[in-house]
């Protein structure tokens, strides 16, 4: 299967270069065996614009931004596909307000490649059925 992660992860890599926050882009792929099911990265909802104003300004950016996770979650909702008992291939771990949704929505495994704030998710993995994996790319 490490063939397969490689590809989702280089796959998310590439949707989070469609992000426009100039301080962190990060991208989301869901699948279900070796499907994709839904893409996300991090972005302001449909219909407020990418302005530079809301994205240097933290404050502001904090409240209108929606994480890669929560994007991909819900345009597989918008299309009726489940993700229940899949897999999450995400550029950076998790925060710990995704990794709450993310337990709640079935997914099992969650793959990454950048470490963020590891220690806020040990204690909710402890409990949960969630997998986290660090992936490797080849050459980076």
């Amino acid at each position: 299967m490490a063939d397969w992660d490689s590809r989702f992860l280089d796959m998310a890599r590439l949707v989070s270069s469609w992000s426009k926050d100039p301080s962190t882009q990060v991208g989301a792929v869901i699948t279900r065996g070796k499907f994709v099911v839904s893409l996300g990265f991090n972005g302001h909802p449909k219909g407020v614009k990418d302005s530079p104003e809301r994205l240097e300004n933290r404050e502001v950016k904090y409240r209108t931004i929606i994480h890669a996770e929560m994007n991909a979650i819900a345009q597989a909702a918008k299309n009726g596909a489940s993700i229940k008992e899949g897999a999450i291939y995400i550029t950076h771990t998790p925060c710990i307000h995704c990794l709450k949704v993310l337990v709640n929505t079935g997914l099992k495994e969650i793959y990454y490649e950048k470490p963020y704030k590891l220690h806020t998710l040990e204690e909710l993995l402890r409990y949960t059925q969630v997998h986290l994996h660090k992936v490797e790319l080849p050459g980076r």
